[in-house]
């Protein structure tokens, strides 16, 4: 069975945006998790699908202009993960998108189609996000690990990554790393129920 692997930035109060949206907070939307090289597949959900759309086709399309929601551009990373996006086929989770100009995406519509794909062969699959995804991931038991880079700020509001658990899960601390960026680079592990 192959194992899903979320990967978020958040602040140190837990939130993957501010009180209006922002994300200014975030350095660079390169591969901090390491993980280009470990999936085959990325795994969205419908509310952030049109988002991450619009910003990897800009990369790749206009890599020396300003770029959506960050104002800046590219770093060399962001364009050698608008690569690997580009050619990996991404799976989106939503029972309102239907179609995408995107190569390589296709829709599903529940949480069984995602147990139905992790039980394909192949590599790990990405889960890209947004929070609903994660948190929906986790819930029902389908999240194998969680890598997150920790970023030093308190954002006071926004969304919050875990706003949809709404029980007890205990996860096990596999790794943290200081990045150069000063930010902290945690990897969780679903704790096993003994």
């Amino acid at each position: 069975m192959r194992k899903i692997i979320g990967g978020m930035h958040i602040s140190l109060d837990g939130f993957i945006e501010g009180p209006n949206g922002e994300q200014d907070w975030i350095e660079a939307w390169d591969d901090p998790y390491d993980l280009a090289s470990e999936v085959d597949t990325c795994l969205l959900g419908g509310g952030m699908y049109p988002g991450y759309e619009q910003y990897w086709t800009a990369v790749i399309s206009r890599p020396d202009d300003v770029l959506p929601f960050s104002g800046k551009r590219p770093t060399p990373e962001e364009i050698a993960w608008g690569v690997f996006a580009q050619r990996t086929p991404h799976i989106v989770l939503s029972t309102t998108l239907n179609s995408s100009p995107w190569p390589n995406t296709s829709f599903i519509r529940d949480l069984d189609a995602v147990r139905a794909l992790k039980a394909r062969a192949g590599k790990p699959i990405y889960a890209v996000g947004g929070a609903t995804l994660v948190s929906n991931l986790i819930s029902a038991g389908l999240l194998d690990e969680l890598r997150l880079i920790v970023h030093p700020v308190l954002l006071g509001g926004g969304k919050a990554l875990f706003g949809g658990v709404h029980e007890r899960h205990r996860f096990d601390i596999a790794e943290t790393r200081s990045q150069a960026t000063g930010d902290v680079a945690v990897v969780l592990r679903p704790k096993k129920a003994a």
